[in-house]
């Protein structure tokens, strides 16, 4: 079946599922495969669940006329994605970057909405599969999208431009992050250009933050739009964050509740978009004050005496270290970070948690408590830094009253689920 013909069959309902644990009403059903699953075993559940066709690429046990066989199940859900793009034809956002990626993805989208029928990435759906995900969650009624863009790996970024063909393209920054597939700061920076090169070579457009020397080298010669420089369209200044992030823009004080100055950015980046698009500035800060971040994501929890910062969802050398730098500018008297390990660092995976045992020693930060390997295999002399091999070594034997009347910053890579500790401190 070639693509536009099965165009016509998703365009009855604008409905996809790769899960048969989803909602599968009037939705057509791709039998996606990976190294622990076959999505072409549960074809035929998929249809008893209300799907009305389902997406295979292996020969089927038992006939059934619903069945649409392809050499690439993949392969046809990303070919019929970048159709379904052409076929809307509105603007597209992407986004891209080493931190802070899903929040800028958030704030973006709750300040465009403000004035159109506004569709973005769902949660970290950000990969070869999430992206065309994305775009068929679009109908005939969105109007702007918003497309995240994640990569591990050199050419991915690439791959997914071409998937998504973006109008716009924002890249948040670039840090050491999946050292492993990228091998170096550098390696980062030649993947997340990777957005640059697709917009220039058709002529389209990029927002760029003027402070940042990288996205302004990289994009020499583009079609940009500047922002957060005195010299730049749209000058976004940091008020302060002690804990909440507060910006100027235009005359008007927008207060948010984020936490971090490395928040401003993601800020600064939607105001700006925002005023491209038309949103006014009423608009623009009513929008941004009422986002409440969740997810694990730079949440402020109260407990008993102690005001926690919970950034658990993820973690690299970058996002650690504006943390901590974040947790030490704060006026709390009884500071506490709780950290725990970095993956997918690399080969320079203890070299990096010892840069971030240097920085706690130096700091000002009264208590800090380390959990998992590669931190446990540090030598450390400071009598404030404790470590402990594992979540539950902590519950055992971390001394309770240095965790009262604290403010608690909790952040790990995703893996480490960090957020347990919740339940003991």
């Amino acid at each position: 079946m070639e693509i536009k013909d099965l165009y016509i069959l998703y365009a009855k309902s604008y409905k996809v599922t790769t899960d048969t644990r989803h909602q599968l009403d009037s939705s057509v059903f791709f039998a996606l495969k990976g190294d622990n699953f076959n999505g072409n075993l549960y074809a035929k559940e998929a249809l008893t669940k209300g799907a009305v066709f389902a997406v295979i690429d292996e020969e089927p046990d038992q006939f059934d006329d619903r069945f649409i066989r392809v050499e690439d199940v993949l392969q046809t859900l990303q070919d019929l994605a970048t159709y379904h793009r052409k076929c809307l034809g509105i603007p597209i956002i992407a986004l891209t970057g080493s931190n802070g990626k899903t929040t800028t993805k958030e704030l973006i989208n709750i300040v465009l909405s403000q004035k159109f029928n506004c569709t973005a990435t769902q949660g970290n759906l950000n990969n070869h599969i999430g992206v065309p995900l994305t775009l068929l969650s679009m109908n005939p009624e969105t109007e702007i999208g918003v497309v995240e863009m994640g990569a591990n790996h050199r050419f991915e970024i690439a791959n997914l431009c071409e998937i998504a063909l973006p109008d716009f393209g924002y890249i948040t920054n670039f840090g050491k992050v999946h050292l492993e597939g990228f091998g170096s700061l550098a390696g980062v920076i030649e993947a997340k250009t990777e957005m640059y090169a697709y917009l220039r070579k058709n002529d389209k457009i990029a927002f760029i933050n003027g402070d940042d020397k990288i996205q302004r080298e990289r994009s020499k010669g583009m079609n940009i739009i500047e922002f957060c420089s005195n010299s730049s369209e749209y000058p976004v200044k940091l008020i302060g964050a002690d804990p909440y992030v507060s910006v100027a823009f235009e005359n008007m004080d927008l207060q948010s509740k984020l936490i971090g100055k490395y928040n401003y950015l993601n800020i600064a980046s939607a105001i700006a978009i925002g005023k491209y698009f038309g949103i006014s500035n009423d608009k623009i800060k009513e929008a941004i004050e009422d986002y409440v971040p969740s997810n694990n994501r730079s949440q402020i929890i109260t407990k008993e005496s102690n005001e926690i910062i919970l950034d658990a969802y993820n973690a690299n050398p970058e996002s650690m270290k504006v943390a901590i730098e974040n947790l030490s500018q704060l006026t709390a008297n009884n500071k506490v970070a709780i950290l725990g390990d970095m993956y997918e660092v690399g080969e320079r995976s203890l070299e990096e948690h010892q840069k971030l045992v240097e920085m706690l020693s130096s700091s000002n930060i009264q208590t800090a408590c380390l959990i998992g390997d590669q931190f446990s295999k540090i030598a450390i002399r400071d009598k404030n830094i404790f470590q402990y091999k594992s979540i539950e070594d902590f519950r055992t034997n971390m001394d309770k009253k240095r965790l009262t009347q604290a403010t608690i910053l909790i952040k790990a890579s995703r893996g480490m689920a960090l957020e347990r500790v919740l339940d003991f401190i």
